[in-house]
């Protein structure tokens, strides 16, 4: 028969693996959102992810950076296109995260 510290240490395993898968998810999935964003914006500045942009207002062709200045426009990771809808990025960066959106164009994005 198991004792009861051997239960308790089991129930506290699964809590943990519990966590840590929801957490996962969360950083998959994106922990934090901006939204209405019509210039080009530091969303972080240091490493993260980019899950989600969603186009709210069509416009021009924008871009997403792996960058901690909005003024660092060399490591391109994803374009934003010029039609409304959810599109999927899923992009892990190293320095942070700049969202350019086009001309005339209003995004949001899902990040952690």
């Amino acid at each position: 028969m198991s004792s009861l510290s051997d239960i308790l240490t089991a129930v506290k395993n699964i809590v943990t693996a519990l966590n840590n898968a929801a957490q996962t998810y969360l950083n998959v999935q994106g922990a934090q959102t901006l939204s209405s964003l019509t210039t080009a914006t530091v969303v972080k500045g240091s490493a993260g992810r980019v899950c989600n942009v969603s186009v709210l207002v069509a416009g021009a062709v924008g871009a997403i950076y792996d960058a901690s200045s909005s003024a660092a426009t060399t490591n391109k990771i994803f374009v934003i296109p010029a039609t409304v809808g959810v599109f999927t990025v899923n992009m892990p960066t190293s320095n942070g995260i700049v969202v350019a959106p086009g001309a005339g164009q209003t995004v949001s994005v899902s990040f952690s």
